[in-house]
């Protein structure tokens, strides 16, 4: 059972060590989460914690979820995400701060990476292209994508273009730098998927 939180990106910045060499990090917002809804193998076939993560205006969530929380007593959440289920001790309406991690413990981090739009295949793939001179007019172009009279269709998963980013990207083998659990913000080592604000959830290795 691993330990995991959901926040959100915020930017990055460096710090620098006791020898003076400089560890470029991430400055994430990790919690506080509440907890939502306990699944368990009986009710559920499965077992995970349900967790919410920065408060929202009722007005600005759909009606069923926002009986769900007054239900349950709980002020509506802008996201939810299930993890895994970590510490038994935990129900409905409790929260979890950012001070379950501590310094030097390795984390996963799982995000959206930035979207790139439609792109070709020289950005999407790193194809080299043709060259730029002596009357050539081959360029960026895919070039050929398959044989004609066997198999006389395109591979799947033939390199091509595409839309670019905007998927589910983690990150392994991180480290947790500092823990600020006044603020809810824990520096990561290295850069982690996804643009400013965006949501991750942050997981022990």
């Amino acid at each position: 059972m691993k330990k995991a939180l959901i926040g959100r990106k915020i930017g990055m910045t460096q710090v620098m060590k006791e020898d003076g060499t400089m560890v470029p990090v991430t400055i994430c917002e990790v919690g506080p989460c509440v907890v939502i809804q306990k699944k368990s193998v009986e009710n559920d076939g499965y077992a995970a914690l349900k967790l919410g993560f920065l408060d929202a205006k009722e007005k600005n969530i759909t009606r069923p979820i926002a009986s769900e929380y007054k239900n349950k007593g709980l002020a509506p959440k802008k996201y939810s995400r299930e993890v895994e289920v970590f510490d038994d001790s935990l129900d409905v309406g409790s929260v979890i701060k950012c001070s379950i991690f501590s310094e030097n413990e390795a984390v996963d981090v799982i995000g959206i990476s930035k979207g790139k739009g439609f792109s070709g295949v020289i950005k999407r793939h790193g194809f080299g292209g043709g060259r730029l001179t002596h009357g050539s007019k081959f360029h960026r172009a895919p070039g050929s994508i398959g044989a004609h009279t066997y198999p006389a269709e395109v591979w799947k998963g033939q390199k091509m273009p595409g839309r670019d980013g905007n998927k589910t990207v983690t990150i392994k083998n991180l480290k947790v730098v500092k823990v600020f659990e006044d603020k809810n913000i824990i520096l990561i080592s290295g850069a982690i998927p996804g643009k400013k604000h965006s949501l991750i959830t942050v997981k022990q290795k």
